[in-house]
């Protein structure tokens, strides 16, 4: 009989999330273009950042934050380094998307790419560490048919 993982219980919008953050990875990885590079690492953070706000919540409030970065920093402080970094290269995602291609270096860009392959990893450890277990979901599932373990 095989046995769901960690990741094969995460809410279906963090893994779909996740899965976006892996094709943006990828595509970075293959990537020629420092612009590009750096643009689909970005992507890939973001898209990791939202997939713990998918199992955390967004943080609410009169004035809730507004950015990925800014809700991890309340959701997640254990990340902190990673909105900070993250945060920090939103504006240069924004050039990218002016085009100014040529504001990326390529060793900003090999930075990028490495700090978010990091960032995932740390966040799959994290939502497989807070993912219910196969069994704490089959055991919520027999009490609410109102079933009895034999």
């Amino acid at each position: 009989m095989a046995t769901a993982t960690g990741s094969d219980l995460l809410p279906t919008r963090s893994h779909e999330l996740l899965q976006r953050a892996d094709a943006e990875l990828i595509a970075a990885q293959f990537s020629s273009e420092a612009w590009e590079r750096f643009y689909h690492s970005h992507l890939a953070a973001l898209r990791g950042g939202a997939a713990l706000l998918a199992v955390r919540g967004r943080p609410g409030g009169r004035r809730p934050p507004r950015t990925v970065w800014d809700m991890l920093r309340v959701v997640a402080p254990e990340l902190g380094f990673w909105s900070d970094c993250f945060a920090g290269g939103a504006g240069l995602r924004s050039a990218i998307e002016a085009g100014r291609f040529d504001a990326v270096s390529e060793e900003r860009a090999e930075q990028a790419l490495c700090a978010a392959e990091d960032f995932i990893d740390e966040l799959r450890a994290l939502l497989a560490a807070e993912a219910p277990t196969a069994q704490q979901v089959h055991g919520a599932a027999t009490r609410r048919l109102g079933l009895r373990a034999s």
